[in-house]
């Protein structure tokens, strides 16, 4: 597979999102889990993402037994910064500087490593000034435990503030043609300081997979039906949008989940998205994205068939949206 320039980091042009695997899409089995890690490693993908809140905990233990081994294989990315999910979406966060230099040590021992290569801020602490935490992230950097540091859903002010206190590698944020908020101002920062940006929910939380109908039948353990895109009317709306996709991956001979993650591909050199998924067959689909090469005309194709404005509902619960873009 292609690489790719995280800051002055090296990585896969896909990585693998590993959040699902710990049971937040519904049923999850680890033995099947690590099979899929194995199948990524083998296809070229080297950056595989996960946090210390992903099944509280057992995310991050499921990757470091399934890379134990290979640790040489893999550029290893985690995040820190949620204590925990309550109801509704609402998240509890924590980012002082003695929060930060203890949920380091408890990743670095869950996954069984010695440092991690690319530490997130996962989401940022409103009653500490990010220069602290930052700063407190820095300051892994020194001690070996981490080799680069990045952020994840702060807006385009606070991503500046952050990389004027230390070299800020990459931005995770969802980001999709079902969710494209980060264009406008935080990419252009991005841009503008050498930050990579790494789209989580690359297609559209399984909207954009070519089987969109099967949403309307998620299970209770599936926290997507919480969503307001997944709910009731703008369900029915979005997959009539994901339907175009569908038809036009048709056009192109590819699968629409290689459109989508093609598309984002195609946007800039320094984007690397992480789907995620519990399953060697989709696993392989995704993976294919990456040979997909599109024209600007099938790109603009792409943009016109999904606009910006045109996907119905918010992305995450009123209280999920409070945690984002601070």
């Amino acid at each position: 597979m292609d690489r790719r320039m995280l800051g002055g980091l090296e990585v896969s042009a896909l990585g693998l999102g590993c959040m699902g695997m710990s049971r937040t899409y519904g049923p999850a089995d680890d033995a099947e889990s690590v099979r899929v890690i194995h199948r990524a490693l083998d296809l070229g993908v080297t950056l595989l993402d996960t946090a210390d809140v992903y099944g509280v905990g057992h995310n991050e233990e499921l990757v470091g037994r399934a890379i134990r081994g290979r640790r040489d294989e893999v550029v290893l990315a985690t995040k820190f910064g949620i204590r925990e999910v309550v109801g509704g979406g609402e998240v509890r966060v924590e980012g002082s500087p003695e929060y930060v230099r203890a949920a380091v040590d408890r990743s670095l021992t869950r996954l069984g490593v010695d440092v991690i290569d690319l530490y997130y801020l996962h989401r940022r602490d409103p009653n500490v000034p990010i220069e602290e935490t930052v700063g407190a992230m820095a300051g892994l950097v020194e001690a070996g435990k981490v080799r680069y540091l990045g952020l994840s859903e702060v807006n385009a002010d606070t991503l500046r503030r952050a990389n004027a206190t230390s070299p800020i590698t990459a931005l995770q944020s969802e980001y999709s043609l079902f969710n494209r908020g980060v264009e406008e101002q935080v990419w252009p920062v991005c841009a503008e300081l050498g930050i990579g940006l790494v789209p989580y929910s690359p297609v559209g939380r399984g909207m954009l997979t070519g089987r969109p109908e099967a949403l309307r039948d998620l299970g209770e353990d599936d926290f997507r039906g919480q969503l307001p895109q997944f709910r009731g009317e703008n369900l029915e709306r979005n997959i009539a949008l994901a339907r175009r996709v569908q038809d036009l991956a048709a056009t192109l001979g590819v699968t629409p989940v290689r459109v989508a993650l093609a598309w984002l591909l195609a946007r800039d050199e320094h984007v690397v998205p992480i789907p995620g998924t519990k399953r060697i067959a989709y696993l392989e689909d995704n993976a294919g994205a990456a040979e997909v090469r599109l024209t600007e005309e099938q790109v603009a194709e792409i943009d016109s068939a999904v606009p910006r404005d045109a996907v119905a509902g918010d992305r995450y619960t009123p209280a999920g949206l409070a945690a984002v873009n601070r």
